[in-house]
């Protein structure tokens, strides 16, 4: 699950990214609403959590941009404000749900989940990539038909890879995506994780390009199977 925290208080933004990162998921974090605005124009998302209260673009802007653009992705609104209006004025917006500060890690993280469950029932989860079947939800693939095992991090770099097919990706953006919190991934590792994934799938022709001084890359599907 890759989640973008969007959130100007770095104290708050860092404990919510540590405890969602330690939770399973990929965690990216923005501090104004045009770092987010700009992140939602060209990457994709399974939740975003965003604070109203930001500098220059506030939340709600950034909400009623996102919503313009058509592609669905699930908002959770963090507010200090507890009027209704707000509340109201976010979900309006299109917010999936609503958290008042102060709220406890489980409260959110009970949120998270809520909001990624009706998210789900609204998009699909396989991915379809050439012979590959990617399940986002149970986290499995199956290359040609075929389960394919992969550790926790190959994974990791597959579902980052096949996410952004057609996007260039740096070797810095896959260590973050693959590091833990206690163990942190050099780009001279992601080289590894690549070979390997190589050497499992390009046997039935799934490539991995790469560019030398820039990163790596999947061709975009013309089009997936019905």
């Amino acid at each position: 699950m890759r989640i973008l925290i969007v959130e100007d208080d770095r104290t708050l933004s860092d404990g919510l990214a540590r405890y969602l990162h330690q939770a399973g998921s990929i965690v990216e974090t923005a501090a104004s609403g045009t770092e987010a605005d700009t992140l939602l124009v060209h990457e994709d998302y399974d939740l975003v959590i965003l604070d109203v209260g930001l500098p220059g673009m506030d939340g709600f802007e950034v909400l009623r941009r996102a919503r313009k653009r058509g592609r669905y992705v699930p908002v959770l609104v963090l507010t200090a404000r507890d009027e209704v209006e707000d509340r109201v004025h976010g979900l309006n917006l299109g917010a999936d749900d609503y958290l008042v500060k102060p709220f406890s890690l489980v409260e959110l993280e009970a949120r998270v989940r809520a909001v990624i469950r009706r998210g789900q029932a609204m998009t699909e989860t396989q991915i379809v990539y050439g012979p590959l079947m990617i399940d986002i939800a149970a986290r499995r693939v199956w290359l040609a038909n075929e389960p394919l095992r992969l550790t926790a991090r190959e994974w990791t770099v597959l579902e980052f890879l096949v996410l952004r097919a057609g996007k260039m990706v740096s070797k810095d953006q896959i260590a973050s995506a693959v590091s833990g919190w206690e163990t942190d991934v050099s780009p001279n590792v992601v080289e590894v994780y690549i070979s390997r994934l190589r050497s499992k799938l390009e046997p039935a022709g799934v490539k991995i390009h790469s560019i030398r001084g820039f990163g790596y890359y999947l061709d975009k599907p013309s089009a997936n199977p019905n």
